[in-house]
């Protein structure tokens, strides 16, 4: 790329292949995906500016194919080297628009799959750089934030029929007042959460109570279990978990997209008797259409979608059909932070409240900025809001989530959340990193051993 002026640059573009081998306790499992190993595609922005600060990203997968979302990322390296820092953090939204607009990537796409997970990597990287330089946490940077420059930030093509940048900046406007107040609030009580720890589907009946009542015991309000792979199974699992938990308590159930139509109109209604607080994902996120009809089908239930959601432009057509009582925003799989906060303007006009998909690798970490953000300085409520929690992978981050009480306390530290310490780097980069040479060596004697 072209560069002018003088200053710091971007000086490298580092890249990491990383896995975690949760299949092996069941950890994630559900219908669709019923033996996941979390991974995060990873990248770097290094740069030679005097503060030694450096953006971190990463988009999450589930194993094999993570290959493939570092290539995509790497595929980017040529919009980043050379590119001035200063620029980069006063703007992160030319970045974004500049790799979304790349003129050959952006057949791949265009603005979803594997290029656009890159895209969001990237962009994600910048703003926790923007964010670091700052010296504050990322939800506070954004709530922090001029309406006008954050109105900048967001690419409206598209969506400018439901949703102008006039209108955008009246919700950010409105969003200020009482800003010190709850920010006071935030810091004092933390942000609601949910957990889907108890609710795997490769758990034991006995696992999931247990689980489903140290939740309880822990302060959650809420749960979630996996459905989807046996409806006579999933009858049981929730009468077990709505046991242990009693009436008070909400009982989400998630899918992962298992169903056509009929069938998950049948089986949320089979479900029904225990008071499913929402169903998740019941078909393809893709077929706007189809969750209106279940939406209409299911009431009360409500319908949830948005973590395999690919762009502003799906999440608007949700919107605008009447299909989601939730959505549901990835802070990874989209378009990064610019399109996330074109995601939760798109909410706001339409007053339907997010509760983010979290867990993976990283996922809670980042997502917990962008709910503080949404409540601290645009919808101002936590009203039937949540994020999802889950109690795992969180101790390879220099700063991960605090959760007490059931409640996300608010992050203090600069940045967005998403440094991973260089040790489980080392260990965990695969196929050459420290767990998984060893694990292949094992898997490699073994094999001699049993050709013996």
């Amino acid at each position: 790329m072209t560069v002018t002026g003088a200053g710091p640059r971007i000086t490298a573009v580092d890249t990491y292949d990383i896995r975690f081998p949760t299949s092996r306790e069941l950890d994630g499992s559900d219908a669709m995906n019923p033996d996941p190993d979390y991974s995060a595609a990873y990248v770097v922005l290094r740069t030679d500016a005097a503060d030694g600060h450096e953006g971190h990203g990463f988009t999450f997968t589930i194993g094999r194919g993570n290959d493939v979302q570092v290539a995509a990322v790497e595929a980017l390296r040529p919009h980043l080297v050379g590119r001035p820092a200063d620029a980069l953090c006063a703007d992160p939204g030319t970045l974004a628009r500049d790799l979304t607009g790349d003129s050959q990537l952006r057949w791949l796409g265009p603005e979803k799959g594997v290029m656009h997970m890159a895209i969001g990597a990237v962009v994600n990287a910048a703003w926790d750089l923007a964010a670091k330089r700052a010296g504050k946490p990322l939800w506070k940077f954004l709530a922090d934030a001029e309406p006008e420059w954050l109105v900048s930030q967001v690419d409206f093509r598209y969506i400018a029929d439901v949703l102008s940048a006039e209108d955008a900046l009246g919700l950010l406007r409105r969003g200020r007042g009482g800003r010190g107040e709850r920010e006071a609030l935030l810091r004092a009580d933390g942000y609601p959460g949910y957990t889907t720890s108890p609710g795997w589907l490769g758990h034991s009946d006995e696992k999931l109570t247990r689980l489903a009542r140290e939740a309880v015991a822990d302060g959650f309000t809420q749960i979630k279990l996996k459905v989807g792979a046996d409806l006579a199974d999933d009858v049981r699992r929730m009468r077990a978990a709505r046991a242990a938990v009693g009436p008070g308590i909400r009982i989400a159930v998630d899918a992962n997209q298992r169903w056509n139509i009929g069938e998950a109109v049948e089986w949320t209604r089979a479900l029904a008797e225990f008071d499913p607080y929402w169903i998740e994902e019941p078909t393809s996120p893709d077929d706007i259409l189809g969750h209106a009809e279940i939406r209409r089908a299911v009431a009360p239930v409500r319908v949830a979608t948005g973590e395999h959601v690919q762009n502003r432009i799906v999440f608007k057509q949700l919107l605008q059909a009447g299909a989601v009582d939730v959505l549901q925003i990835d802070a990874a799989r989209v378009g990064g932070v610019n399109e996330n906060l074109a995601i939760l303007l798109l909410a706001a006009a339409f007053g339907v409240p997010v509760c983010p998909h979290a867990g993976g690798v990283g996922l809670c970490e980042l997502v917990q900025h962008l709910s503080m953000f949404d409540y601290v300085a645009l919808t101002g409520t936590t009203e039937n809001r949540v994020i999802e929690y889950v109690d795992h992978l969180h101790e390879h981050f220099t700063d991960p989530v605090v959760v007490r009480g059931g409640r996300y306390a608010a992050p203090d530290a600069p940045g967005f959340s998403a440094t991973m310490r260089p040790e489980s780097i080392a260990e965990f980069t695969y196929p050459g990193g420290s767990f998984w040479a060893a694990d292949a060596a094992v898997a490699a004697a073994a094999a001699e051993e049993a050709a013996v």
